[in-house]
């Protein structure tokens, strides 16, 4: 089966929560576990553990995906936090993503990042957030409410060229969900642009220019959470059959 090597969320230590109260859980989202799981394909949530047992366990995985969430720290791209601390960010999960990002950018194997992932895709490249969009950039969309959730849209404009626009060049639908209030600043270094937010400028999509197009992807929205939507959103299935066109690709090639 093909492995993927998904980083895990976490939950804190919660008094309040009736069980586990006192644990540290590490979990994936149904709609994301549904959305990666198909025939063939093993979804790994990968566990936060010390380097050796982490080199052992991503060395078995074929393709990776980073998966949305808490903020990210702004610690993280060097800046103060806005806001008296208002969004200050999870130091461990970041902590631990990047440990993985890390690991599996130096793979070589295909990473499809999705909303935080994104994020912190462009970190990892040198690049910023704007740690709060709509207090930052005032004139921008309201990219999330934590009651509507994943029932707000807006259009996107592809990059005309580039990957992306490529797989959904035919899809007639050019809106995405949208589930972020931070969103890119300034772009990380062997980034490209590959969609856009047209009514604000939000970076909606990028890619890594230094690996093979589409080996390394990411992607502001959310897929997995497009049945909410139905036909008013993209397909989300082309994004995902890519990705794992390329992890097939990669392993052909490991296994040569």
């Amino acid at each position: 089966m093909i492995k993927i090597g998904i980083s895990a969320c976490f939950s804190y230590p919660d008094a309040h929560r009736k069980v586990f109260a006192p644990k540290t859980l590490s979990y994936i989202e149904n709609d994301m576990a549904r959305y990666l799981t198909q025939k063939g394909i093993l979804p790994v949530l990968i566990p936060d553990v010390s380097d050796d047992l982490l080199d052992d366990i991503l060395s078995e995985m074929d393709g990776f995906v980073f998966q949305g969430g808490t903020d990210i720290a702004p610690e993280f791209y060097h800046e103060s936090p806005i806001e008296n601390g208002r969004w200050p960010g999870d130091p461990v999960r970041d902590e631990y993503e990047f440990r993985l990002f890390d690991r599996a950018f130096k793979s070589g194997k295909p990473i499809l990042a999705i909303c935080r992932g994104m994020q912190l895709m462009n970190i990892y490249f040198g690049g910023t957030l704007y740690q709060d969009t709509i207090t930052q950039r005032p004139e921008s969309l309201i990219h999330r409410d934590a009651d509507l959730y994943d029932t707000i849209s807006h259009e996107i404009n592809w990059a005309r060229g580039k990957i992306l626009h490529q797989i959904y060049q035919s899809d007639p639908a050019t809106k995405v969900n949208s589930v972020h209030h931070q969103s890119i600043k300034d772009l990380g270094q062997g980034l490209e642009i590959l969609a856009t937010s047209p009514e604000d400028g939000i970076i909606e999509a990028i890619g890594h220019t230094k690996s093979e197009e589409g080996k390394i992807v990411g992607v502001q929205w959310h897929p997995e959470f497009s049945h909410t939507l139905g036909g008013e959103v993209i397909d989300p299935d082309p994004l995902y059959r890519y990705f794992i066109e390329q992890v097939r690709k990669k392993r052909q090639i490991n296994l040569l």
